[in-house]
């Protein structure tokens, strides 16, 4: 397809679709599905997921202080209110539920510390775009899986919470801004800028199934 024809963000899904469909159909993803993600890999990955939350404040953070225009501020702004005060007290809520004691899990592991390290990386050193480009392919990844996954029948209740948050409108809703941003922001970018913006998505996409592998290990 003629890239002139397609939004930069449908090229880059396009570009990616390989490792974005191994994503999107991960054993973690196909195990919520199922009704067989044991509660040992939930605990685990619940751990993994609240360290990269934290994380994504500060990512959050380097993207307000770059936006162009008050307008992308004041919407980084809420992401950061979302963050900070609804998704991290979903985590703590759920640990004190669960009897989950984070310091008792190892957050430094190398796909844990790759994923989180990697993703401030871009945001400390690539462009706004590269920020936006980075969290695109995180949420963009997010919503697909967990909209399909909602239709399912999920008996946790803390783990249908985690998937609804993520199918419900509002978080959708940060996920299309993301891509829109991409998608206005294409007429200023060279080739060379487009190429770079679609390997960090690829390259995000690869550090989350490192991520989820390591729920199982």
């Amino acid at each position: 397809m003629n890239d002139m024809r397609q939004s930069l963000s449908d090229q880059i899904i396009r570009e990616n679709r390989s490792v974005f469909e191994a994503m999107v159909g991960h054993r973690f993803v196909e195990d919520i599905k199922a009704g067989r993600l044991s509660k040992e890999v939930f605990d685990r990955y619940l751990v993994y997921e609240g360290a990269f939350v934290e994380t994504a404040i500060s990512i959050f953070a380097l993207a307000t202080a770059r936006a162009e225009t008050i307008a992308q501020k004041r919407w980084l702004i809420d992401v950061l209110h979302v963050l900070a005060n609804q998704q991290l007290a979903y985590f703590e809520k759920t640990f004190a539920a669960r009897g989950i004691d984070p310091a008792a899990f190892d957050v430094d592991r190398p796909e844990v510390a790759n994923f989180c390290n990697g993703m401030l990386e871009i945001a400390r050193s690539g462009s706004f775009h590269d920020t936006i480009a980075a969290m695109f392919a995180a949420e963009w990844m997010y919503w697909t899986w967990s909209s399909e996954a909602a239709e399912f029948r999920i008996d946790d209740p803390l783990l249908k919470e985690w998937v609804d948050l993520h199918a419900h409108e509002d978080f959708a809703a940060q996920a299309r801004w993301l891509k829109a941003e991409l998608d206005l922001a294409a007429d200023r970018l060279d080739r060379a800028e487009r190429s770079r913006l679609s390997s960090v998505f690829g390259r995000v996409q690869q550090l989350e199934i490192d991520f989820h592998d390591a729920a199982y290990r």
